[in-house]
C-alpha cells in the first residue's frame, strides 16, 4: 500500500543529498541562495549543513523539492507549503477598538459606587 501512494510522486527514490547536489551544480550556491533565501544556502553553505537544516525544516525542504521539480520539468505538486503553514498557524486577528467620545464636556465618572450607594448611576441615571 505504501508503494501505491508513492507511484505518483516524482521524487520517490531520490535522496535529498542528490537534489541539493544537482541544484548546486545547476545554479551554484549564490543563485540557489537568491532563488531560495534560506541561511544554509547564503551563509557559509555546504551540502552537510543544508542537509541538516532541510531534514528538520519541512517548509524549506518543500521549496527545495519544488525547485528541483521545476528545474527538471517534472510534474509540480499543488502548492501545499503555503496551505500547510496557514493551517498550522491561524491568522492573527486584528481588532481595533475605537475610543468612544462623549458629546458632553463632563469628565467620565468611575464605575465604583458613588457616595450615595447607587451603582452605575452615571449610566442608569439618578432615580
Amino acid at each position: 500500500m505504501h508503494n501505491m501512494n508513492q507511484s505518483n510522486n516524482p521524487l520517490h527514490g531520490i535522496k535529498l543529498e542528490t537534489i541539493i547536489t544537482y541544484l548546486v551544480e545547476k545554479y551554484g550556491w549564490e543563485e540557489l541562495g537568491e532563488r531560495i533565501n534560506i541561511r544554509c544556502f547564503t551563509h557559509d553553505p555546504s551540502i552537510k549543513s543544508s542537509l541538516r537544516f532541510l531534514r528538520k525544516t519541512e517548509w524549506a525542504r518543500d521549496k527545495v523539492e519544488y525547485l528541483y521539480l521545476k528545474a527538471n520539468k517534472l510534474p509540480l505538486p499543488p502548492p501545499k507549503a503555503e496551505a500547510s503553514q496557514t493551517a498550522k498557524k491561524p491568522a492573527a486577528k486584528i481588532t481595533t477598538k475605537k475610543a468612544t467620545q462623549t458629546t458632553t464636556d463632563k469628565p467620565a465618572k468611575s464605575e465604583k459606587s458613588s457616595s450615595d450607594g447607587k451603582v452605575n448611576s452615571h449610566i442608569w441615571g439618578n432615580n
